[in-house]
């Protein structure tokens, strides 16, 4: 599975496009929160693009399970999202 990101600063969101092997280009976004509380991120906006990407194997399977679950409507991420995960580890 592929992966690419960028930084929204009009929405504080990464938004990253997930290419799984044999199915369709997932887009969703992150919001700023869940970066820097779950994931690392300690700066502007390339500090959560590489949070997001350091990332992306915990952070891609549940944007791809959300957007299978909204109809294939746009997902934005959230620190609620990751709490339980967070609880976990």
């Amino acid at each position: 599975m592929s992966a690419e990101a960028i930084y929204c600063f009009d929405t504080a969101t990464v938004r990253f496009a997930i290419h799984p092997e044999g199915g369709v280009r997932v887009v969703a976004e992150i919001s700023e929160d869940p970066l820097r509380d779950f994931f690392g991120a300690d700066g502007g906006g390339e500090s959560l693009v590489q949070a997001y990407a350091r990332n992306a194997e915990l952070i891609n399977p549940l944007a791809i399970e959300r957007h299978i679950a909204s109809g294939g409507r746009p997902v934005l991420l959230e620190s609620a999202d990751f709490e339980l995960l967070h609880d976990v580890c």
